[in-house]
């Protein structure tokens, strides 16, 4: 039995908008095991970036806990959550956010810069299937070879967590199904993995279906029989 790595707590997030106030979660309450392969689904403006950039540290909560292990990251200050960030949280996005003027081997080593880690660049790129392309700029490499720089730069630091937002979204379904593969293996090393997403296919194979409606979590369910990626009708 896997402990639970995140645990949320009457989780709230509302924004002003002029004089108008927006809640963008409402008492959000959820558990994640450590080395999950999560997937979050829900319509545009339910809530799944606001609780993707919560769980990141990139934003506050206004209420309510985050507690990631025995910390509660909902009471860090800015120094605090900053060294979450670089120290145990990887960020996978839909457009890949990679540096165009630096090389593939390069893009990866800039963790190094950030957060101490052992792992070495070329065995990481080797295990995404990048290491013949380490002295390519993005420019030369296809979208599905781009992610996979960006999923090499997360890997790097060997985050807790990693949170994807959309990460097939600008893909093919075949590189699409290559990039989950890669992401399946994290968790599988006992890495939490966090997807959101609006492909409902991607929770065909995930340990744990969230979904979110209006700020609130309408189901929050395991997955006894996940299928293979092969499995999928992409």
């Amino acid at each position: 039995m896997k402990e639970s790595l995140i645990i949320l707590k009457n989780v709230k997030k509302t924004y002003k908008v002029g004089e108008q106030e927006f809640s963008a979660l409402d008492g959000v309450n959820l558990k994640i095991n450590q080395g999950e392969f999560v997937v979050i689904l829900g319509p545009s403006g339910a809530g799944k970036s606001t609780l993707l950039n919560l769980l990141g540290g990139m934003d506050k909560v206004t209420s309510g806990s985050i507690k990631i292990g025995e910390n509660d990251i909902a009471k860090y200050n800015d120094k605090q959550l900053t060294n979450y960030r670089a120290r145990d949280v990887g960020f996978i996005f839909q457009f890949y956010n990679i540096m165009p003027t630096l090389t593939v081997e390069e893009n990866v080593a800039l963790i190094k810069d950030v957060t101490d880690t052992n792992k070495k660049v070329e065995e990481v790129l080797k295990s995404v299937g990048l290491l013949k392309h380490a002295k390519k700029f993005p420019s030369e490499l296809s979208g599905g070879e781009q992610q996979r720089v960006s999923i090499a730069r997360a890997v790097m630091k060997n985050p807790k967590i990693l949170l994807c937002d959309e990460p097939t979204g600008a893909l093919d379904s075949k590189t699409g199904a290559d990039v989950l593969k890669l992401l399946k293996k994290q968790a599988d090393n006992d890495t939490t993995v966090i997807i959101v997403t609006h492909n409902s296919l991607i929770a065909e194979v995930a340990d744990r279906i969230i979904r979110i409606k209006n700020g609130k979590v309408e189901s929050n369910e395991t997955n006894k029989h996940p299928k293979n990626i092969e499995e999928v009708k992409w």
